[in-house]
Order: C-alpha cells, then structure tokens, then sequence
C-alpha cells in the first residue's frame, strides 16, 4: 500500500503539469481573441511547458521498481498498473487536445492544412526534444528562463544515442497523437458494425 501512496505526490505533480498546456490552450486557443502581445507571450509559455503533458508517458519507467514493491499481491499490482494508467493516459490525452485546440485556431486563422501539418510536426520534435531535457538531463520548463545557457549547452552536441531517443520518442508522440486522434472514427465504425 505505502507503493500507491508513494506515488500520489510525484504523479499529481506530474498531472499538474501535464495540465498546464491544455488550460493554456484553453484560454489562450479559445473562441474570444487575445491581443497579439498575450498570444506571443502566452504561446511561449505554452511551448515550453507542453512537453509536461506527453513526459509522463516515460514515467512506466517507475514501474518494474513499484511492481517489486507489491510483494506478488495481485490486488496493489493491479491498483499500480491502474495508477500508472490514469497518469499516462490523462497526461497523453491533455497533450493530444492542447494541440487539436492550437491546430483549430490556427486553422481558423487562415493557415493550410500543410502549414498546420508542419506546425504540428515541429511541437512533436521539440516535446521530444523536451522530454528528453527533462528525463535525461532533468531540466525543466522554467528552465528556458532560469537557465538558458544550460540548456544551450545541452543541445550544442548531441551523441549518436540521444539522436535515436529523439527519433523514437518523436515516432512515438506523432504515432500515439494520431491513433489517438482516429479512435473517436474508429470506435464510430466499430459500433455501426456491431
């Protein structure tokens, strides 16, 4: 039990921050227009703190040291791996609707499907981008402010090993973002079919 009330603190802070982007998204994204002063400083905050959102997908690598925690009882396993699905899946869905919101208003504001394709694939790039920063080298989105030289610094030289992470983790936020973004469709003619 104490392996559950272990993870409440981190993994609600996690949530917190995962959460971020989509309020942002919200309020700045919305039907009522922002002065051009809000949305570029808005945005900026809405870039940096976006990558919070699909991070937590890299937590499950908590989970084999919190499984050998639940000393083989099949109820805290499953109430572990339950755990460990509401994080990732509350996180992963807030980073998917921050973007749907972004590319609609983009959308709305005259950009292309293709130029909104290109935007998307490039926040994809810097939440791995970002991810990787907070995971491996644990910065975080305040970062960009507090310590800019450090994170200059980081991605002045990348290794060969941090560009096959990137290209996974990018692989895996684009592949995740739209499966996601079929599954209403998919459920849809599923259900027709039934």
């Amino acid at each position: 039990m104490s392996v559950l009330v272990g993870n409440v603190w981190w993994m609600g802070w996690n949530l917190v921050l995962a959460l971020v982007p989509l309020g942002l998204s919200r309020y700045l994204f919305g039907r009522r227009s922002r002065p051009p002063w809000l949305l570029w400083t808005g945005g900026v905050v809405f870039v940096a703190f976006l990558p919070n959102a699909p991070y937590v997908l890299t937590d499950i690598l908590h989970v084999p040291a919190d499984m050998a925690q639940t000393n083989d009882d099949p109820w805290l396993a499953a109430a572990v791996l339950a755990q460990y699905a509401v994080l990732i899946g509350v996180g992963f869905l807030a980073y998917v609707l921050s973007l749907v919101r972004f590319e609609r208003w983009l959308a709305g504001r005259g950009l292309s499907p293709r130029a909104v394709l290109g935007i998307d694939v490039a926040l994809h790039a810097l939440c791995a981008v970002g991810i990787l920063l907070g995971r491996v080298f644990r910065f975080n989105s305040w970062d960009v402010v507090t310590d800019p030289w450090g994170l200059a610094e980081m991605l002045r030289v990348p290794q060969p090993r941090t560009v096959v992470v990137l290209v996974v983790l990018f692989a895996v936020l684009a592949g995740g973002a739209a499966v996601l973004r079929a599954l209403p469709a998919i459920l849809t003619r599923v259900a027709r079919s039934v």
